[in-house]
């Protein structure tokens, strides 16, 4: 178990910014964290790294308690704030160095690492390049190039691809996919599509609580309380309609013609029935035939406003209270 979280809390004042959360990451998942802003993500996120201690509860790296063996710890972090800690004067490879020999990294394993790391992801265009003239990927891939130096086993990534274009949050959620074949990687995102393509599991944080951990298949069927199908069929309107609204289980209906004059129908039923065999046997015996059918599930978009939408959102860093945020 590389991270491993237990009954973390942090105050500020007299509001809790997070409250009593628990999860761990085993060694070679890539879990996304989740949640809207003010949720208690970026706070959950420096706990981690040691840049700030929690009131109470324990967080370990690899073994390691981050308060109270915070060296050890911080060994097998490699960390990705929102904002690369860049320094825009110097090159890319002068840069690398440089952060090699602040986390103690022996000379020559700095040499290979730096070597290795600007061929990982893809930097050897610009190696000699002053920061400062590059463009903004090109600075979040040398914000990544830092947190790997030392080979930690643990990548903490704040919004890795905050502010990209969709060429370059492509080209580092490809980078991401290939760290995590040797690293274990949290990250935290506001784009939810990334989190599908790459992520293994799914933690979201609402108002300082845990509101659901799982793979990212797995969220909407946890969420759901009935089952959703899509189906296109060829017959008389009302008569296609009515044939389905007389199938037990069924809850609501929706129809609509299409171009073609076919019926679309995004049909509901309680969740421990699945009634596409009944569809199926209800229109072979009026001879309408089906032309597609399918179950339909939550996107992970519509699992995070299902449980993160509130009247209130809770402002993380000062405690306060925000009406219809």
């Amino acid at each position: 178990m590389m991270i491993e979280l237990k009954n973390v809390t942090k105050v500020y004042g007299t509001r809790k910014a997070v409250d009593n959360i628990s999860f761990s990451v085993d060694k070679g998942e890539i879990v996304g964290f989740l949640g809207p802003n003010g949720a208690g993500k970026t706070t959950t996120m420096k706990m981690i790294t040691g840049y700030m201690p929690p009131t109470s509860g324990t967080i370990k790296i690899a073994g390691y308690d981050i308060v109270e063996q915070p060296i050890e710890a911080k060994k097998h972090i490699g960390y990705l704030p929102e904002v690369p800690p860049l320094y825009l004067d110097m090159t890319v490879e002068a840069y690398l160095h440089f952060v090699g020999g602040i986390k103690g990294v022996p000379p020559k394993k700095r040499r290979e690492d730096v070597e290795r790391i600007i061929h990982e992801v893809g930097l050897t265009d610009v190696r000699k390049r002053l920061i400062k003239n590059l463009s903004k990927g090109y600075k979040q891939r040398v914000g990544l190039a830092q947190a790997i130096i030392g080979d930690p086993d643990v990548l903490v990534l704040d919004e890795p691809t905050v502010g990209l274009d969709p060429k370059q949050i492509k080209e580092i959620r490809d980078i991401i996919k290939e760290l995590g074949k040797k690293h274990t990687i949290i990250l935290s995102t506001h784009i939810l599509p990334e989190v599908s393509m790459v992520c293994d599991r799914v933690i979201i944080i609402n108002r300082g609580k845990i509101v659901a951990i799982d793979k990212t298949e797995n969220l909407s069927t946890t969420l759901q309380n009935s089952r959703r199908y899509f189906i296109k069929v060829e017959g008389p309107y009302e008569e296609v309609v009515n044939s389905v609204k007389e199938i037990e289980g069924v809850t609501n209906v929706e129809a609509e013609v299409d171009s073609d004059n076919t019926i679309k129908l995004t049909v509901e039923s309680s969740a421990d029935k699945d009634i596409r065999k009944d569809m199926f046997f209800a229109f072979a015996k009026k001879a309408f035939p089906i032309l597609e059918l399918k179950m339909l599930s939550y996107s992970l978009e519509e699992v995070f406003l299902e449980l993160t939408t509130e009247e209130e959102s809770y402002d993380e860093n000062v405690g306060n209270i925000k009406e219809g945020a």
